[in-house]
């Protein structure tokens, strides 16, 4: 297990809710624009990880942070600071719909799933306002 993979793993496994993609997290995608201007021309990508030995919502969670992560980092490549930190958001964002949808799936608890169910509706909302700002603001 390489360096960086250790840092993600023991970053992530303390959590008790992580990512994982769902129908509705899916047909999210960042905006074309957030993809278009990027400063290089080559997305990033994180290492495989060892996840056998991991529980469902953990495997969730880190296929979660694994599509989020370069996505994230997609969008922050933009020239213009402005649209980087906003398309860099709209894949946070997305990041916190699928940990919330994890939540939903594989939690117990009444007040955890209620969080999970605001998250979702506040992201969403703010995506969809984000989205909105790089169609009139990025070229």
């Amino acid at each position: 297990m390489t360096s960086w993979t250790k840092m993600i793993v023991a970053a992530a496994v303390p959590l008790v809710v992580l990512a994982v993609p769902s129908p509705s997290s899916a047909q999210m995608a960042l905006p074309d624009k957030c993809k278009a201007d990027m400063a290089t021309g080559q997305a990033m990508q994180m290492p495989e990880m060892q996840m056998g030995n991991m529980a469902e919502h953990q495997k969730a969670m880190m296929e979660g942070m694994r599509e989020m992560h370069p996505a994230m980092m997609q969008g922050m490549m933009a020239k213009d600071p402005d649209v980087a930190f906003v398309c860099g958001m709209i894949a946070h964002h997305m990041g916190a719909i699928s940990m919330s949808e994890v939540e939903l799936k594989f939690g117990d608890d009444a007040e955890a799933k209620s969080m999970a169910e605001k998250i979702i509706d506040a992201q969403k909302k703010e995506i969809d306002e984000m989205t909105t700002w790089i169609n009139e603001h990025a070229q």
